[in-house]
């Protein structure tokens, strides 16, 4: 509230006069404006105790009942998905629906989708960590553990879509055959070979260092000797020491640092198995930004479907908190701006060019056999994220898991939009197809879901699905300068 005073003010002298009377003035004097605080990013202010016995008590108790028919059904995928894979090797990829000129189709669709998946996890862990953005800790580790899956997930269509599998190991790795000829440097594909394995290698350096202090929390707890020597081996002899911690933020630091440019180098990588190609839709230089911004949009978005169901059912709210689901909206709002700024300066730079076959490449897209691919796309990757500008959006749980699985709908749409509409009409209008999946094609991709799945649910249920060490060090009770902290919890 503004508050009044007189001053007086300085007596001088006035023409005619030996001396001026002192004349009062009135001075409104403002309040300072409010300081900003956000919410805190553990509610209620838990104590650190109950911090551990939360998140430690999900790999603790027994699963909920819900757990092991999920776990039986994603396994059965998994399994049917191998299964199909060795009845591909042993019939061919003619049992895919791939023609001439469709050459590539949902393979590659799906093992772009998926290494785009796995962006998420090393922007939070490495680049938001560099940034001392704090809100990443009740998130990174499920979205680490988001990455390991997806690469695994990414990994099988490269090898299975060259049709004789067996023949990839010799031609992908870095050794001479029989007849001295070496992988062939200059493709893209064996390209792609050295950047996932890279990536893949130091996101689970990355995702285990962090484990560490965890992994002697969990031994430490532990009620069985077998659990106790499990995490005892993995914990590497943790104490808890200042050396160990400060090794530990050594490592953490450097592994950061590493894997950073990673966020930008995989998927600009895998945008180079197409822009350097001279097919018409994909020879452009804007593959490698717009590759990564929609790499991070989709990563977020299975990010959000993942922790919005785990928040509520092992009761998380008071750690996975409504401030972390609103900044990941805003990172996904951002990212879909880019996005959709990417789709129109394609056709910019289709007309700006002045060639006729890139041009009709595009109005081939929007308006060619496959219309309804590019705009599910457009709906999906353009629209959808814009929801996000309102504050209800954000802050309503189930419409943002709804808009959050929308969003990876419309990734994959864009995936197979780029590679398909791309190759269905080249230069010769005789040699024109049609792609259509066939059965194998679509119960192999809902099976490399199963195989995510498996793989999550066997991370909930033997490791912490949130970093404990992390998170107590963004609690108010370890910031005796919050607000919401003070004496009594600084004195703790």
């Amino acid at each position: 509230m503004a508050k009044s005073a007189s001053v007086p003010l300085a007596a001088g002298s006035a023409p005619g006069h030996s001396k001026s009377p002192v004349v009062a003035k009135t001075v409104v004097l403002e309040d300072p404006p409010a300081v900003l605080v956000n919410p805190p990013l553990v509610l209620n202010n838990r104590s650190l105790g109950w911090i551990t016995d939360t998140i430690a008590g999900i790999c603790e108790k027994p699963m909920p009942a819900w757990w092991l028919p999920t776990f039986v059904a994603s396994a059965g995928l998994m399994g049917m998905m191998y299964a199909l894979i060795a009845y591909l090797i042993a019939t061919g990829v003619g049992v895919w629906g791939l023609n001439n000129p469709v050459c590539w189709a949902w393979d590659i669709t799906n093992f772009v989708f998926w290494i785009g998946i796995g962006h998420a996890g090393t922007l939070i862990s490495a680049v938001l960590f560099l940034l001392r953005q704090k809100w990443r800790t009740s998130i990174n580790r499920a979205a680490e553990a988001m990455t390991l899956f997806a690469v695994a997930c990414a990994g099988i269509f490269p090898v299975i879509h060259v049709g004789r599998i067996w023949y990839a190991p010799i031609f992908l790795a870095p050794i001479p055959n029989s007849n001295m000829i070496w992988p062939q440097f200059r493709s893209p594909l064996l390209w792609d070979v050295f950047a996932v394995s890279t990536y893949g290698t130091v996101s689970l350096l990355f995702w285990y260092v962090g484990l560490i202090p965890d992994l002697a929390t969990l031994r430490d707890r532990a009620k069985t000797r077998i659990r106790a020597i499990a995490y005892g081996i993995f914990a590497l002899g943790w104490r808890g020491s200042n050396r160990h911690w400060s090794n530990y933020e050594k490592a953490y630091l450097i592994l950061a640092g590493i894997s950073t440019p990673l966020v930008l180098s995989v998927h600009s990588i895998v945008s180079f198995d197409f822009a350097v190609s001279v097919v018409p839709g994909w020879h452009t230089t804007i593959f490698p930004p717009y590759f990564v911004a929609g790499a991070i949009f989709s990563g977020f978005g299975m990010v959000l479907t993942l922790m919005i169901p785990m928040r509520t059912l092992f009761k998380l709210e008071d750690v996975i908190t409504e401030r972390h689901v609103g900044l990941m909206c805003k990172v996904i709002l951002a990212t879909g701006s880019m996005v959709g700024y990417a789709y129109g300066m394609e056709f910019f730079i289709a007309w700006y060019g002045g060639s006729p076959y890139e041009l009709y490449a595009f109005k081939n897209r929007a308006f060619g056999p496959y219309w309804w691919a590019y705009w599910s796309m457009i709906t999906c990757n353009v629209i959808s994220p814009h929801l996000f500008w309102f504050k209800w959006c954000r802050k309503t749980m189930w419409f943002v898991w709804l808009v959050s699985i929308v969003v990876n709908i419309g990734m994959w749409f864009e995936r197979f939009v780029i590679i398909v509409t791309s190759l269905h009409r080249d230069y010769l209008p005789a040699s024109w197809g049609y792609f259509t999946p066939t059965w194998v094609d679509v119960f192999t991709f809902v099976g490399s879901f199963g195989q995510f799945m498996t793989l999550f649910l066997l991370f909930i249920r033997f490791l912490p699905a949130i970093a404990i060490s992390e998170v107590k060090g963004v609690t108010p009770q370890a910031d005796p300068h919050h607000p919401l902290g003070g004496a009594k919890e600084a004195h703790h």
